[in-house]
C-alpha cells in the first residue's frame, strides 16, 4: 500500500517571530512526505511560497536539508525537492529492557550511526547509569566535532514502573525496588549537558514505527512490540498517543486468561518470556534468543507453538482493543527474527478471522517495519520531536 500523503496535519503562520513553528512544520511534512518542492510544501502548509523558500534556504544553510535532484515538468524551471540531509541532527535514544540495554546515535532520518548492547538477568539502576555514561562517552570519541555539535538530546525508553515487575525478572523485591529512586535527568548531568527526554518503552516503539515504518500508511492504529515482555502503544489521527501519565496503549496489561481459568494479563501469555522459560525446562540456554544476529531456526519446535499461542493472544487483544477505538490496523513488530514475525502475523490474522466479531470491524493486522531496535530508535525521536518535529496534531510539546 502506498504511503498517504499527510496534507492537513495543521496550517503554517505568515507572521514575522513565530519561525520557530512553521519550521518545525516543513520540518515534519518533509519527514512524513519525505523530498517535496518548495511549492508543494507551501500547499500543504498554507503558507505563502516566498515564506517557504526563505525558511528552506536558511535551513539548508544550516545542514539541516538538502536538495534532491531536479524534476522537470511540462512548462517553466523543473522543480527541486528538498529533504532532510543525512546526520542533519543526531540524538542518542537508549532502551533499558528486561534482559538486555541498548544504546545508540541516530540521525533524523532514522540512520543509526553507532550501536552498543548490554545484556543482563535483570536491569539494575548501576548498572544502566555506568552502561549509559561509557556508552555515551565511547560514541563521542567516534563522532567528528561536527556530528557532535549537532546532538540535540538523549531518549530513554523504559517500562513504566519497572520496580514492580521484579517477580518476572527473577529479581530481589527490595533491590529492584531502587527504581523508584532513579533520576536519570540528575545522574546524566553529572556527565552530559545534552536534555534527557523519559518515554514508556513500547510507547518509544511506536514513535518508531509512527516515524520511520508503517505508520504513514494509517491514520489509527493499535502498535504491540513482543519482548521479554509485551507491550504497545496508540496512534490516533496521525499522532502517537501518550495519555495524560504517558502510559497511554499499555496493552501488555490487558486482561486474559491462563491455562487453568485464572485472570492473567497479556504480558504473562504473549511474550518471550514464556519461551525462556520453556527453553530452559529442556535444559537449553535462553540467551541464544537474544544473540545477535538473532537466529531461532534451531529451537523451531519450541518456536512454533509459542508462536500459535502468541498469535491467539493477540487475536483477542486485538478484537478488544478495536472494541474501544475503531482502528483501521493492527501493527505487530517485536524482538525476533523477520521470519518469526511474518508467521506471527499471518497466524494472527487466520485466528482473527474465527473470532466473534458481530458489531466490530476487523482490522487489518500488519507487521512491522522497524524491528528490534524500535524501542531504542523511538526513544532517540523523543529529542527530535521537543526541537524539531511536531506530533501529527501539530501540537508543539511544552
Amino acid at each position: 500500500m502506498r504511503p498517504a500523503i499527510i496534507r492537513s496535519l495543521s496550517t503554517g503562520v505568515n507572521q514575522s517571530g513565530v519561525r520557530d513553528y512553521n519550521e518545525r512544520l516543513l520540518l515534519t511534512l518533509l519527514q512524513r512526505n519525505g523530498p517535496t518542492a518548495g511549492s508543494d510544501l507551501a500547499r500543504m502548509a498554507n503558507l505563502s511560497p516566498q515564506t517557504v523558500s526563505i525558511i528552506l534556504r536558511e535551513m539548508e544553510a544550516e545542514g539541516l536539508l538538502s536538495r534532491g535532484t531536479p524534476v522537470k515538468g511540462k512548462v517553466g524551471k523543473p522543480s527541486v525537492p528538498m529533504g532532510l540531509a543525512e546526520g542533519g541532527v543526531l540524538s542518542f535514544g537508549c532502551k533499558v529492557g528486561r534482559r538486555s540495554a541498548v544504546l545508540l546515535l541516530a540521525d533524523f532520518r532514522g540512520t543509526v550511526r553507532h550501536e552498543m548492547q548490554l545484556t543482563y538477568k535483570y536491569p539494575m539502576p548501576e548498572a544502566i547509569l555506568d552502561f549509559l555514561r561509557t556508552g555515551i562517552t565511547d560514541i563521542l570519541s567516534r563522532c567528528t566535532p561536527a556530528e557532535q555539535s549537532r546532538i540535540c538530546g538523549i531518549g530513554i525508553g523504559l517500562p513504566f514502573e519497572l520496580w514492580k515487575w521484579n517477580e518476572l525478572v527473577g529479581a530481589p523485591a527490595a533491590e529492584f525496588s531502587s527504581w523508584q529512586d532513579v533520576d536519570f535527568v540528575g545522574a546524566l548531568a553529572d556527565f552530559t549537558d545534552l536534555p534527557v527526554s523519559i518515554v514508556n518503552d513500547a510507547t518509544a516503539g511506536c514513535q518508531a514505527e509512527h516515524i520511520y515504518g508503517r505508520g504513514k500508511e494509517f491514520r489509527d492504529y493499535a502498535y504491540f512490540f513482543v519482548g521479554a515482555f509485551i507491550g504497545g502503544g496508540v496512534v490516533l489521527n496521525h499522532s502517537v498517543y501518550q495519555g495524560h501519565q504517558g502510559n497511554a496503549g499499555a496493552l501488555g496489561s490487558l486482561r486474559s486468561v491462563g491455562p487453568h481459568g485464572e485472570s492473567q494479563q497479556l504480558i504473562d501469555t504473549a511474550s518471550i518470556h514464556l519461551l525462556e522459560a520453556r527453553l530452559a525446562e529442556f535444559g537449553l540456554d535462553p540467551q541464544a534468543l537474544w544473540d545477535q544476529p538473532q537466529d531461532w531456526s534451531k529451537m523451531a519446535r519450541f518456536v512454533d507453538p509459542w508462536i500459535g499461542q502468541t498469535a491467539q493472544e493477540l487475536a483477542k487483544a486485538s478484537l478488544s482493543v478495536c472494541a474501544v477505538i475503531d482502528f483501521e490496523a493492527i501493527i505487530i513488530d517485536g524482538a525476533f527474527p523477520n521470519s518469526v514475525k511474518h508467521s506471527l502475523v499471518e497466524r494472527t490474522r487466520r485466528y482473527l478471522s474465527h473470532q466473534d466479531m458481530r458489531g466490530l470491524i476487523a482490522p487489518q493486522v500488519e507487521a512491522g517495519m522497524v524491528g528490534g531496535n524500535a524501542r531504542a530508535i523511538g526513544a532517540a525521536t523523543s529529542p527530535l520531536f521537543d526541537r524539531y518535529f511536531m506530533n501529527g496534531s501539530m501540537r508543539l510539546k511544552a
